[in-house]
């Protein structure tokens, strides 16, 4: 099932059109998950169709990473030709961290086909200044915000900017064209903001992650400023349990999830490394070889506008996520692979066209060497996993990078080709070989990771009451109500696991942090009253899991399995900010131990 927490949405989507719609996480519209819910329309549809299953979940997003691939292919096949798409296409889908999100069911997959997609409609608005195209522009990226919020929106900078440089019409064209694809943007985005002001809030579930109930609080606070300023988390600051520890073969233990540290180095180290950092150098110096080669070619020229939409991506992006001060997960960097892979195929391919000049030659050779190089660095942070591999790129890599520097013309030119061809696969053996490496292994939880299974962090955290840890005889009471909810407990992760395991609707007191202000007392004891809700739900501590748990539920996309702290605690040891409700339950009602877990029948109560 992947991330319980949206898979949990998903089923609810394949049972409520009103759950589909608004992204629920139970099919009585009690609560969405913390995001925007185009996601969980492509998964909830599916099981419309086909009935709720792992597979019908996850293929679709297995068939996002096949368009994204052909629509990367695309966009840079028009800009460096079909060699040069077909080589983006390759290191995209040889990119770890492609491989491990477009097999998962988090938001990232969609969101990332959506801002290629906004890449590709903008390259091809530049052979006429296209209206219509930038247009589509803008709409891809409108869904790519109800996909993920500002996360989607990291291309926009480099798509706006590549068509105010080189679309080829006056420069007031370019602007009235470029506030015509802001238009389709906001109105392609808006439509859900204005529909959940709209609606009545009685009728339609609590928006998770917002303090009152509001879309755009959730903009501009939990998922999307106060994420890249650090102040996302209760309290309005990083908690200190926010850290967790590395494995062997990944460097052991670093600051923050996946050992990663904030600046510029964030992207180069720790998990972030293995899933996307083999390329970066290579692309980033692709970037100032293509801007150098065409700094003086006419305004319109359209390599220098794809090394615009590319760099600017990868620069723009790149530097938010190196910056953030918010809970960051590794796999964030999803957001960063088309426009690695995208600039990469194009700085290879302009340097190979001025093969014949020591600018084309040498800069040709550094893509190679960067690549090469850094991929011998990265293999070496977990040597003992196929330790000749590492070698042998470095050995391929300088070689192809010397023998591109001392071919010329004629025969040696097709040596040099014969080089390049070589040095290219040196340069995605590394991210390559991690990628299969990820394909064979199953991931589960809020924060999977890339590799072979010894290095990998466990991303763990399965079912209610701790990684692995069911409870039958709970799922069999849950199975057998016939109200609203059949159980209400703290915390959407824990509701998500009990969804899944007793196939019920579970009603997740406070959201994913446990600190949304939904229900109030009031509001559950008239839950009560009107026998929406069957039992209330307490996981017993045992052993330090409340502080193991403490670690598991940073971000919006963990899975279920918080474990409690007692009657009307929370994990980590710190209180509930719904220990009311928790105080209540516990003055009207007699608890039972079913499992490790403290049950209160509340069908009972008549006020």
């Amino acid at each position: 099932m992947g991330n319980s927490f949206y898979a949990a949405a998903a089923q609810a989507g394949s049972r409520s059109w009103k759950a589909l719609l608004f992204g629920s996480l139970d099919s009585a519209n009690f609560i969405t998950v913390d995001k925007p819910p185009v996601s969980q329309w492509v998964m909830g549809l599916s099981g419309q169709i086909f009935g709720f299953s792992s597979a019908g979940m996850l293929i679709p997003q297995a068939l996002m990473a096949v368009a994204s691939v052909a629509l990367l292919y695309c966009a840079v096949g028009r800009i460096s030709g079909r060699g040069a798409g077909l080589l983006a296409g390759a290191a995209l889908a040889l990119t770890p961290v492609a491989a491990l999100m477009f097999r998962f069911n988090n938001p990232d997959a969609v969101m990332v086909l959506l801002m290629t997609a906004g890449a590709y409609c903008a390259v091809r608005s530049l052979d006429r200044a296209s209206a219509r195209w930038i247009a589509l522009a803008g709409v891809a990226l409108g869904f790519a915000f109800l996909a993920k919020m500002l996360e989607g929106l990291m291309v926009m900078p480099a798509l706006a900017l590549a068509f105010l440089v080189a679309a080829p019409t006056s420069l007031r064209a370019r602007l009235l064209r470029l506030l015509g694809a802001l238009a389709a943007f906001l109105v392609s985005s808006g439509w859900f903001v204005v529909l959940t002001l709209l609606w009545p809030a009685g009728s339609r579930p609590y928006l998770a992650g917002s303090t009152d109930d509001n879309f755009m609080n959730l903009v501009l606070g939990y998922n999307g400023f106060a994420r890249v300023l650090g102040r996302n988390h209760p309290g309005g600051s990083q908690p200190a349990d926010a850290a967790t520890t590395g494995t062997a073969g990944h460097g052991g233990g670093f600051g923050g999830f996946g050992g990663q540290t904030r600046g510029l180095g964030r992207l180069f180290g720790g998990e972030f490394g293995y899933e996307i950092g083999w390329l970066i150098p290579a692309a980033l110096l692709a970037t100032v070889l293509v801007m150098v080669a065409r700094w003086r070619a006419p305004r319109t020229d359209l390599v220098r506008a794809g090394a615009i939409v590319f760099g600017g991506w990868l620069l723009v992006d790149g530097l938010v996520l190196s910056y953030m001060s918010g809970t960051i997960h590794p796999y964030y960097c999803l957001s960063l692979a088309p426009a690695v892979a995208g600039m990469f195929a194009i700085g290879v391919h302009e340097m190979w066209t001025r093969w014949t000049t020591w600018f084309g030659r040498s800069g040709l050779a550094g893509i190679i060497l960067a690549a090469g190089v850094w991929s011998f660095w990265i293999l070496g942070r977990n040597a003992h996993w196929m330790p000749a591999l590492r070698w042998l790129i470095l050995v391929v890599s300088v070689a192809s990078a010397a023998a591109v520097l001392t071919a010329w013309t004629g025969r040696s030119r097709r040596f040099g080709l014969f080089a390049v061809a070589a040095g290219m696969i040196a340069a995605l053996a590394g991210s390559g070989a991690y990628t299969v490496a990820t394909l064979g292994q199953p991931h589960t939880g809020g924060s999977p990771t890339v590799g072979p299974a010894a290095a990998r962090q466990s991303g763990g955290f399965g079912g209610f009451g701790g990684a692995g840890q069911a409870n039958p005889q709970l799922d069999s009471m849950l199975a057998t109500t016939d109200t609203t909810w059949s159980a209400a407990v703290d915390r959407s992760s824990t509701a998500a696991g009990l969804e899944l395991s007793s196939d019920t609707a579970v009603m997740a007191i406070g959201g994913f942090t446990g600190s949304d202000p939904t229900p109030t007392l009031a509001e559950f004891v008239n839950y009560v009253k009107d026998r929406q809700v069957t039992y209330y739900l307490v996981q017993n501590r045992t052993g330090d899991g409340g502080r193991d748990a403490g670690k598991q539920g940073q971000e919006g996309q963990g899975p279920g399995g918080q474990a409690q702290a007692g009657r009307g605690g929370a994990p980590g040891g710190r209180e509930s900010a719904h220990k009311d409700v928790a105080d209540w339950v516990a003055a009207h009602f007699t608890p039972v131990t079913v499992g490790s877990t403290t049950v209160y029948d509340l069908s009972g109560y008549r006020g």
